[in-house]
């Protein structure tokens, strides 16, 4: 009697756990009783209302461990990505407009930054709910080093919900909230700590498809506990969630170039998807179509076969809105931060990734393309054909007009600061060694400049249109 009232009252409390998450594999609710068909299934549709709220600032905890951040260190270490702590010089926060990186300019150089930090396995509280068995890796070039040699704990890094599934079947397909993999800026190089958000809201209000932002509050726990990192951009992966959900589909070729377009080469074109069939012939086509030697001979032919794999109205218009915007680190200045998806009709198309340097005082491209290197062809040669040349004005004109306004900017801004201010210098503080910031009043700075910025860019319009 006793063993079968045991049994009954087991049998009970299952049924309640299961009915809770939706019918699941009883060992995967048995292992984690949080798991639920919504919160960590692969059979839902992204939530971003609970994900990437416009109006509020979310809270992560991550608890990574003293033998998993030992793991971290020792892989940059034989990545040759430097020691943590070691040769940073001073704190990468100072200049509030953006500055420092690499060199490259108009000059070309594509930097080779070597293999990609390895995933080790994090817990992730979020929600009221946990996620066991994450894949947790570092992310980024120049941000990443100098943030890691100076041994700051707000570094860049990657979240995959599934990157462990093989050893824990449990977690087979976990998603969070049908996210697969998130990415989080650290806002290194930047004071107002808004620009990767606010850069990627006005590229969509100008038409230019971008992944969604949002802002997060992070605890991370390397071994001693939790520990307050501050003000984190997630940003949503283009090859994960983004095209289905702006363009409507992702079955075409995602590509992560690091490339100048001068010529072709698989090993710049990294492919995100579509990996076992080894097809370039879209970007190939458009490299070659893009240096065909009836540029000058033959402008409209040159233009009709560009066309047949690239979409290039959009990337004029990209370029306009980038140009105005003064975007540092991307094509014009580094051979990296976009990617290319071809569209099953509109070609390929060119997405912005990684803006935390973006509306800076740093012009690397010219905002009426003057002195651009042939290394840049895609931007050079926009500049000597009157067609897109012309169209490109059309498009600057536009943007500042309609989108890139101080009343428009001001208000986005605003809503950004006031959004992350309570936790930067007010109920909690980032500070060092957790902070990317030397000092709050950085910040505080930081948000007059911004406003000024855009005044300064538009009076450029103006004087470039006129």
């Amino acid at each position: 009697m006793k063993y079968l009232l045991t049994a009954v009252l087991f049998l009970s409390q299952f049924a309640c756990v299961n009915k809770n998450n939706d019918n699941l594999d009883p060992e995967t609710v048995a292992t984690n009783p949080d798991w639920t068909k919504a919160s960590h299934s692969n059979d839902v549709e992204p939530d971003y209302e609970t994900v990437f709220p416009q109006d509020k600032v979310n809270t992560l905890e991550i608890t990574i461990g003293k033998t998993n951040w030992e793991a971290i260190k020792a892989d940059m270490v034989a990545k040759n990505k430097g020691t943590f702590g070691v040769g940073g010089g001073q704190q990468p926060g100072g200049g509030g407009q953006g500055g420092g990186g690499l060199p490259g300019g108009n000059g070309g150089v594509v930097p080779s930054f070597g293999e990609e930090p390895e995933y080790v396995e994090a817990s992730v509280k979020f929600n009221g709910k946990k996620w066991e068995n994450v894949g947790f890796r570092l992310k980024g070039n120049s941000t990443l080093s100098s943030t890691w040699k100076s041994g700051i704990y707000k570094l860049p890094f990657r979240l995959k919900f599934d990157e462990f599934e093989d050893a824990h079947p449990e977690i087979n397909d976990q998603r969070l909230y049908g996210f697969k993999e998130l990415s989080f800026s650290a806002a290194v190089k930047d004071n107002s700590l808004i620009r990767e958000k606010v850069s990627a809201d006005i590229f969509r209000m100008a038409g230019i498809p971008a992944a969604q932002t949002s802002f997060y509050k992070l605890y991370i726990d390397f071994g001693d506990g939790l520990k307050y990192c501050g003000i984190y951009t997630m940003v949503e992966v283009v090859d994960d969630t983004m095209l289905k959900k702006q363009l409507g589909e992702d079955a075409g070729n995602i590509y992560k170039p690091e490339s100048n377009f001068t010529s072709f080469s698989e090993a710049t074109f990294e492919k995100k998807n579509n990996k076992t069939e080894a097809d370039y012939s879209d970007v190939k086509g458009a490299v070659t179509a893009l240096n065909a030697t009836n540029r000058t001979t033959d402008p409209a032919a040159w233009r009709a076969g560009l066309e047949k794999y690239m979409n290039m109205d959009q990337f004029v218009k990209w370029l306009a809105v980038n140009s105005t915007l003064v975007n540092w680190d991307t094509y014009g200045a580094m051979a990296h931060n976009h990617y290319l998806y071809n569209h099953s009709s509109k070609k390929l198309l060119w997405i912005p990734w990684d803006n935390n340097e973006a509306l800076t005082s740093q012009e690397r491209v010219k905002l009426n393309l003057s002195g651009v290197a042939t290394t840049w062809p895609l931007i050079k040669y926009v500049s000597e054909d009157q067609v897109y040349y012309a169209k490109y004005k059309t498009y600057v004109k536009e943007f500042n007009d309609n989108t890139f306004t101080t009343s428009k900017m001001n208000a986005l801004f605003d809503n950004a600061t006031n959004m992350i201010t309570p936790f930067v210098n007010g109920s909690e503080k980032e500070a060092a060694p957790y902070s990317n910031l030397t000092n709050v009043s950085q910040f505080t700075s930081a948000l007059p400049i911004l406003k000024t910025h855009v005044v300064t860019r538009n009076n450029a319009v103006n004087a470039f249109v006129k």
